[in-house]
C-alpha cells in the first residue's frame, strides 16, 4: 500500500512539474500579448492576431523537429539549413513538377534518417555530424537556387492566407501540432518507447526494441517536421531562399528548452515546445511595437528564455 501511495505521489508530482513547465512559457506569452494589446488595441482582432503569429507557423514545425532530436539526447545544428533547402525545392518544383518536389523531399527525409542511424551506429557526436549536415543542406540549396527566387504554388499561398472560422489559421495550426504531438509522444505506447530510447536506451533494448530503428524513425520524423516548416515558410514568402531560415536552428532549441525540454534525453513537451515557439516569435513583434531596433530581438528572446528557465529552477526547488 505504501509503495502504491509513493508511486501515485510521484505521478502527481511529475504532472505538477509538467504543468509548471508549460505554464511558465504560456504565462510569458500571455504577458507579451497583454503588452501588445495595451499598446495597440487594434491588434486584438482576427486580422491583428493573424499578423502577430503568421510567421510563427514555420518556427513551430522547425521547433518540433528539434524537439524530436533533443528527445534522443542529441542536438541538431542542421535544422535551419534543411528548412532553407526545402524552401528552395518547394519554390522551384512544387508548382510545375510536384512529383519531383515530393521525390526530393522524400529523399531528404530519408537522408535525415540515415544520418541519425550513422550517429547511433558509429557513436558519433550529433553536434559534429549535424554541423556537417548543415553544410550539405546549404550547399545543395545553393546549387538548386543560387539566389532567392522561384514561385510558390497558388494553392499553398492561398492556404497560408486562408481565414478559417473562429480562430486565425496560425492558432489552428499551433493547436493541431500541439495536440498531435502530445497524443503521439505522451499518450501513445509508442511515444513512451521513443522517449525511453533517449532516457533509458538500455532498458528499451532489453525490452526487445531495436534502437537503430527507433533512432532512424525519430530522425525521419524530425525531417518530416522540418519539411513542413520549409513548405509553410515558402507559402508565406511566396519564393525560395537558401539562407532564409538559419536562425531556426537556435530558435528551435530555445523553444524546446523554454517549453520544458532537457538535453538529457527523454524529457520533452510537444505542447510546451509549441508555446515556446509562439513566445519566441512574438518577442520580435513586441519589440517593434515598443520601437526597439530589430538588432535587439535576439537579446530579448534570450532574456525571455533566461527568465523562464530561472522560474523553472525556482519551481523545481519548491516542488516535492
Amino acid at each position: 500500500m505504501d509503495s502504491a501511495a509513493r508511486s501515485a505521489g510521484a505521478v502527481r508530482a511529475g504532472r505538477r512539474r509538467d504543468a509548471a513547465a508549460v505554464g511558465l512559457p504560456l504565462g510569458a506569452l500571455a504577458l507579451m500579448l497583454a503588452a501588445i494589446f495595451t499598446i495597440r488595441p487594434a491588434a486584438f482582432s482576427y486580422f491583428g492576431i493573424t499578423l502577430l503569429f503568421k510567421l510563427a507557423v514555420p518556427l513551430i514545425f522547425a521547433s518540433l523537429a528539434q524537439m524530436l532530436v533533443i528527445m534522443l539526447g542529441d542536438i541538431d545544428l542542421s535544422n535551419g539549413a534543411f528548412v532553407g533547402l526545402i524552401s528552395c525545392v518547394t519554390a522551384l518544383y512544387l508548382r510545375d513538377a510536384p512529383a519531383r518536389a515530393l521525390l526530393i523531399d522524400a529523399a531528404a527525409i530519408a537522408a535525415y534518417a540515415g544520418f541519425g542511424l550513422l550517429i547511433h551506429l558509429r557513436a558519433l557526436p550529433s553536434i559534429i555530424v549535424t554541423l556537417g549536415m548543415s553544410f550539405l543542406w546549404l550547399g545543395t540549396a545553393i546549387l538548386l537556387l543560387p539566389a532567392p527566387g522561384g514561385v510558390a504554388p497558388d494553392w499553398l499561398v492561398g492556404f497560408m492566407a486562408w481565414r478559417p472560422p473562429l480562430l486565425p489559421l496560425p492558432i489552428w495550426l499551433a493547436l493541431a501540432a500541439a495536440g498531435a504531438g502530445h497524443f503521439v509522444l505522451t499518450r501513445s505506447s509508442y511515444g513512451a518507447v521513443l522517449r525511453g530510447a533517449g532516457a533509458h536506451p538500455r532498458a528499451i533494448a532489453r525490452a526487445g526494441w531495436s534502437l537503430p530503428a527507433l533512432r532512424a524513425a525519430t530522425y525521419a520524423g524530425a525531417g518530416l517536421m522540418a519539411t513542413l516548416a520549409g513548405v509553410t515558410l515558402t507559402g508565406l514568402t511566396t519564393s525560395g531562399d537558401p539562407n532564409i531560415a538559419p536562425g531556426y536552428t537556435l530558435l528551435g532549441v530555445g523553444a524546446v528548452i523554454l517549453g520544458g525540454g532537457a538535453f538529457t534525453g527523454g524529457v520533452v513537451s510537444p505542447v510546451g515546445t509549441v508555446v515556446g515557439a509562439l513566445t519566441l516569435s512574438l518577442a520580435g513583434a513586441l519589440l517593434s511595437f515598443l520601437a526597439v531596433p530589430p538588432t535587439w530581438q535576439p537579446g530579448a528572446q534570450g532574456a525571455i528564455l533566461f527568465l523562464v528557465l530561472a522560474g523553472r529552477v525556482l519551481i523545481a526547488e519548491v516542488t516535492p
